[in-house]
C-alpha cells in the first residue's frame, strides 16, 4: 500500500492525533501537493497549537505555494510558540527562514 494511503488510513482512525496529521502534511509536502499539505498542517495546529515543527513546515509549504505573506505570519506565530517552550533550535530555524522571505 502506498505511503499516502497508509497515512490517510491513520488519520481516519486517529482524527484527533496531531502526529498523524503532521505526517500526512509532510507526505503531501514531499509530493508537492501544497493545498493538501497546508490543510493538513492547519489541522495539526488546530489540534495542537503548540506543535512548533508544524509551524516551520507549514511556512515552507506556504512559500512553495506562493503565499509569502502567510508564511511570514506563520513563522512569527511559530517563533513565539517555540520561544515560549524553550525550543531555541526551532525558533532559530524559523527566524532564518523568515529572513529568506524578507
Amino acid at each position: 500500500m502506498p505511503r499516502l494511503e497508509q497515512l490517510l488510513q491513520l488519520v481516519a482512525t486517529s482524527p484527533d492525533d496531531p502526529l498523524t496529521h503532521y505526517a500526512l502534511a509532510l507526505e503531501y509536502f514531499n509530493l508537492e501537493r501544497w493545498d493538501e499539505a497546508l490543510a493538513a498542517f492547519r489541522k495539526t495546529l488546530e489540534i495542537d497549537s503548540e506543535y512548533t515543527a508544524a509551524y516551520y513546515h507549514k511556512a515552507r509549504a506556504e512559500i512553495r505555494a506562493g503565499q509569502r505573506e502567510a508564511a511570514g505570519a506563520t513563522l512569527t506565530t511559530g517563533m513565539e510558540c517555540a520561544r515560549a517552550h524553550g525550543d531555541a533550535k526551532t525558533e532559530r530555524e524559523m527566524r532564518e527562514l523568515l529572513e529568506t522571505i524578507g
